[in-house]
């Protein structure tokens, strides 16, 4: 019987329960809708769609090599796949299941009106290593703190990663074109020419690369600025060129202790997990004291930070290169999210939706989540009086101040024991370095450790509301 293969976040031929188990029952259309509610809705980014456009081309060249093709449809899916499914006389539609909160109302669509056309939907695994439903405390219970959960899922057993198909049963419609970004709506990309090579073979390849060496380095490397300390594959995770279960399986594998590396894809299933069982948190904070906070309404400020311009050479850094590359380091990540968050007091989801629009990994599960740590109101956040030294943190983990240099020209001859805190440099070290602060760089638009001390009573004050609030 001919069946659809429904390709979502899953594009790859490696390890793919739902391709294996359509090729099973007979003749395969392997389909991939283009959703202009993904691709024009709250998260649109023009990034992120650039580089699925790439991975789906690179998917139907490895397709065409076993006797397949992608067909490209445009529209909403509880139409499109119906109506796909009848124009090739499929009985059966499969798709790995994705746990969005939008992703399960599109799939419970989908199933209805393949229902009424008589083709039965079936989800397969194959998007996280175990199932949210298979993580479970001691009393049967979902885990929303990491460390536990993270024990209670490096226990469960793995299966065997599947082998890709050689050659694929394949049954051909019209196969429709991939659109350009215009085409769709989105304007140009503006890390078109940054993006890493996609497609599952480029994923591959930098898998293969961060096995090879780097995994037996992560724990020390890992946070690195100045180094390649990580696998770099957050974005081929994301689209599934990679089975994080492969990922997994090989790691454990290596010649060395893995379990930081594995505990890093470890967080990325948690935070799934928490929206699976907790979606509101795409709309809330998790934790009440999320509620109580009187976020300031600064856009001087948020500007500044989304443009680079704090006076904080690490922040600025890091947002420098998100907007050049569409990627940002993780620990540039959790400096620059403290810092809108607690030193600026400025809403969590106006960060959110920045990263969201320009990381080409942008993850809805993994962003809330990290945001929602950053600024202390999720589950398992960091406590709501640590927040990060942006000096400090750039001392320790960029101490020659290469990823500064990289990122910030303008600070390119100022001398070592000042990069990190350019306003402290003299008047005549700023004249002969060619970066006069408030100038040719700005100077700090707060004073961290008086922010930390507002911030700390903020947050304070919140938690103090929110606990009055549950009595």
């Amino acid at each position: 019987m001919t069946s659809v293969l429904w390709f979502r976040r899953d594009l790859r031929l490696h390890d793919h329960p739902a391709l294996h188990a359509a090729a099973e029952a007979g003749p395969v259309a392997p389909l991939f809708v283009l959703d202009p509610a993904l691709l024009r809705g709250r998260w649109a980014s023009s990034n992120r769609t650039a580089f699925l456009l790439a991975s789906l081309a690179a998917l139907d060249a490895a397709l065409r090599d076993r006797g397949a093709r992608l067909h490209i449809r445009l529209g909403n899916p509880a139409a499109v796949v119906p109506g796909f499914a009848v124009e090739v006389g499929a009985a059966d539609v499969f798709a790995s299941r994705d746990y969005t909160p939008y992703a399960r109302r599109r799939d419970a669509a989908v199933a209805r009106a393949l229902e009424t056309a008589g083709v039965r939907f079936h989800a397969r695994r194959g998007t996280l290593v175990h199932e949210p439903e298979e993580v479970r405390g001691a009393s049967g219970q979902p885990l929303t703190v990491f460390t536990p959960f993270f024990r209670a899922w490096g226990a469960l057993p793995l299966r065997e990663p599947l082998p890709a198909p050689g050659r694929i049963p394949a049954v051909t419609a019209a196969p429709g074109e991939l659109p350009t970004l215009e085409a769709l709506g989105l304007p140009p990309a503006p890390a078109a020419d940054a993006l890493p090579p996609a497609g599952e073979p480029a994923a591959r390849r930098r898998l293969e690369r961060f096995l090879a060496g780097p995994v037996c380095a992560y724990a020390e490397t890992r946070d690195r600025l100045d180094l390649s300390g990580t696998a770099r594959i957050s974005q081929d995770l994301h689209f599934g060129l990679l089975s994080p279960l492969e990922v997994v399986t090989r790691a454990r594998a290596a010649p060395c202790d893995s379990t930081k590396f594995i505990a890093e894809v470890a967080w990325r299933e948690f935070y799934h997990h928490i929206l699976w069982h907790h979606p509101r948190v795409l709309r809330e904070p998790f934790q009440p004291l999320g509620a109580s906070i009187p976020w300031r309404d600064d856009p001087a400020a948020f500007d500044a930070w989304a443009g680079g311009r704090t006076g904080y050479p690490l922040v600025d850094a890091a947002m420098r290169e998100l907007a050049a590359t569409g990627y940002m380091h993780n620990r540039a990540r959790m400096v620059a999210a403290s810092f809108l968050a607690k030193d600026l007091l400025l809403d969590w989801r106006l960060g959110e939706t920045h990263f969201m629009r320009h990381l080409a990994d942008g993850d809805v599960a993994n962003n809330d989540g990290g945001w929602q740590w950053a600024a202390s109101v999720g589950t398992d956040a960091q406590p709501y009086f640590r927040i990060f030294n942006p000096v400090t943190q750039s001392k320790k983990f960029d101490p020659e101040g290469r990823y500064l240099r990289r990122w910030l020209p303008e600070l390119r001859n100022v001398p070592l024991p000042c990069l990190h805190e350019p306003w402290t440099m003299p008047p005549h070290l700023q004249e002969a370095s060619g970066c006069i602060i408030g100038r040719d760089y700005p100077a700090p638009i707060v004073d961290h450790a008086a922010a930390r001390q507002r911030a700390v009573h903020v947050f304070e004050a919140a938690r103090q509301a929110a606990t009055k609030a549950s009595r």
